[in-house]
């Protein structure tokens, strides 16, 4: 009876074992485990890179210039070495992350954006599908300037309370903001710092080629709205069908809904003005002073501090709420650093310039048409291990140049190519700061994520694939 009794609580121990390594990895687990496979290739591929040069004060990559060079592969402390440099070089987009969420905090705890919201489905009662296709269209027309692609992060605290008060999920939320302005950014028609970067580099005339890209815009924006409704519809018949499950929003776990009885006040009213002029003062300044990051987070400290003045926070209530709200944040805020540990480790180990060189070795043998699809593909690829655009566009546009006019493929297609392919797999890759960051803030797990946005990821890539194809075959010129 104590043999059976003992061997039962083996057979319990082990059975809790297999219940914990059936879970699912958490975030930092795959990122980690990425990272890993990366140092490995490193002894797999060989060192090598191309030569590059300044022009027009871009620098760009020399066509035909790859050679290989001495290994430089990982050891195990360049490992843990890559995720230290990737917090070090994450840092601004880091603690704007924790920035944002303590101002915001602090601005809820004066109860001025409930009141507002409550206003707002006061308005659109009935119409929730209207309010999010409205707010989808406004930013994915910022998307396509590509002045909002990293101050998104700004708006998800008002997207999540918007579908928090519409009884959605934060999914949704972040779905408003996000995907409405990446919807803008998949095109980014009047976007110098990509399409005009890659359009300069291809020594096509800036922004040619707009009606065909306007076209293109239209399509993917109706095909992205499309779809988050029938996600919303699918939540509003049932609950669980939300790929977050029985916690809608893992960050407002307190607070299930907004009360009914929260009215506007002028202390409300002169709290938000404050958050528009912030908000606006900052826009103003991305186009008269090219403001990046760190002022973004100095913006973001004066909303929280001239909140505390008008809503008549103690000092010590300000720091209170400021840190909680931040707090509640670290968790994602520095999985933006471990995501960026792993374009560390391939620069470091000299192979990045290796895998574009193989990117142009595979897309030689292929037809016009054939050719245009798979450097479409390839920089859909390229781009989960380069999430930076413009960084992107100098590394591969003067590979893709020549290799256009080798098959014949109009160069104003091999710069869609890659503007798609960037944009595309941005709402995927874990290597991109901006996405891991408004995931933080909504609290909403990478491996969630995935579940919901790889379908309309696969519609944006066959939408992809029949521009591209038309562009080649009506040989898309610099019109």
């Amino acid at each position: 009876m104590k043999i059976k009794t003992i061997q039962n609580g083996v057979r319990g121990m082990g059975e809790k074992k297999r219940k914990i390594t059936l879970g699912i990895p958490d975030a930092y687990v795959i990122l980690f485990m990425i990272l890993v496979l990366m140092a490995l290739l490193t002894y797999a591929i060989p060192a090598g890179e191309f030569q590059r040069e300044e022009v027009d004060g871009v620098t760009v990559v020399v066509p035909g210039s790859y050679t290989q060079i001495e290994a430089s592969s990982a050891s195990l402390m360049d490992i843990f070495i890559a995720i230290q440099k990737g917090m070090i070089e994450s840092a601004p987009l880091i603690f704007l992350v924790l920035m944002i969420g303590g101002a915001f905090a602090v601005i809820e705890s004066t109860g001025a954006i409930d009141a507002l919201i409550l206003k707002t489905i006061e308005k659109t009662k009935n119409k929730e599908l209207v309010l999010i296709t409205i707010v989808m269209i406004l930013f994915s027309i910022f998307g396509t300037l590509g002045i909002i692609v990293n101050a998104v992060i700004a708006f998800i605290p008002i997207g999540i309370i918007l579908a928090r008060s519409m009884k959605l999920d934060a999914v949704v939320g972040v779905s408003m903001i996000y995907l409405g302005a990446y919807a803008g950014f998949n095109t980014a028609f009047l976007d110098p710092l990509t399409t005009g970067t890659a359009q300069q580099i291809a020594q096509l005339p800036l922004f040619s080629g707009i009606g065909y890209r306007v076209i293109m815009y239209i399509a993917v924006l109706l095909a992205t709205i499309l779809y988050v409704a029938w996600y919303v519809k699918r939540i509003q018949k049932n609950p669980m069908n939300s790929v977050l499950g029985n916690t809608p929003f893992p960050k407002i776990e307190e607070k299930d809904e907004l009360s009914g009885e929260v009215s506007v006040t002028g202390t409300h009213k002169l709290v938000l003005i404050w958050l528009v002029l912030g908000i606006g003062l900052y826009v103003f300044g991305v186009f008269k002073y090219s403001w990046s990051l760190n002022e973004m987070a100095a913006i973001f400290l004066m909303i929280a501090v001239g909140t505390a003045v008008i809503a008549r926070l103690t000092p010590n209530r300000l720091v209170k709420e400021f840190f909680a709200g931040a707090r509640g944040l670290v968790y994602g805020a520095m999985i933006i650093g471990m995501a960026r540990s792993i374009v560390v480790i391939l620069e470091d180990g000299k192979i990045l310039d290796t895998i574009v060189q193989g990117m142009a070795n595979v897309m030689t043998p292929f037809t016009s048409v054939s050719g245009a699809i798979v450097m479409f593909i390839a920089n859909e690829l390229f781009n989960i291990l380069v999430s930076s655009g413009s960084g992107q566009a100098v590394i591969v546009m003067p590979i893709m140049t020549p290799l256009a006019d080798l098959m014949d493929i109009p160069r104003q297609v091999a710069v869609q190519a890659y503007k798609m392919g960037d944009g595309f797999t941005n709402v995927i890759t874990p290597t991109s700061g901006i996405l891991m960051a408004n995931l933080a803030i909504a609290g909403v797990a990478w491996t969630k994520w995935i579940r919901f946005i790889l379908p309309l990821l696969l519609i944006w890539t066959v939408l992809g694939i029949i521009f591209l194809a038309i562009g080649v075959l009506i040989d898309w010129g610099p019109f």
